[in-house]
């Protein structure tokens, strides 16, 4: 499990809205390629590690306004488990992001490069975070683009 926390320099409100949405996760946590909303409370992932897709499906626990936002993994096979909580500083001017997310396997041991995956997440997390600090900060986070990996196969496939 990794948490970690970063002082944004923007209002609560502000990086709550940017962070309360899984479909722009893979615009700063590098290790998701893509989440799709399936409904207001659903959503499903997927990454690739050491050349085998991961897929799952989260569920919104609890969302708190400007407060905390959670996700339990209900199907898939990789289990994800996060919580971001947000607190003002400064009479609401900066905002204290404190991040937790867990990755584990459903059965038994991960193999090799799915536990190196595991094992780098805080390190990884502090290097997303900041990603979406200079992102949120400097005005930039809804110009990224978010690609599907799968899209070039779609393409191909059409034209085939």
């Amino acid at each position: 499990m990794a948490h970690e926390r970063i002082e944004v320099d923007l209002p609560l409100a502000k990086v709550y809205e940017l962070l309360c949405n899984p479909v722009d996760f893979p615009k700063f946590l590098d290790r998701i390629d893509l989440v799709e909303k399936v409904n207001s409370q659903t959503f499903n992932y997927k990454t690739t590690i050491g050349g085998e897709e991961f897929q799952w499906t989260t569920n919104i626990i609890d969302n708190l306004r400007n407060t905390r936002f959670a996700w339990i993994t209900i199907n898939g096979n990789l289990n994800q488990t996060g919580t971001i909580r947000f607190t003002p500083l400064d009479n609401g001017e900066r905002t204290r992001v404190d991040f937790s997310l867990d990755y584990r396997t459903f059965f038994g041991e991960a193999e090799e490069d799915l536990a190196n995956f595991i094992e780098g997440l805080p390190a990884q997390l502090t290097k997303d975070l900041q990603t979406f600090k200079e992102l949120a900060e400097n005005d930039t986070f809804s110009e990224v683009k978010i690609e599907d990996p799968d899209s070039e196969k779609t393409e191909s496939e059409v034209t085939a």
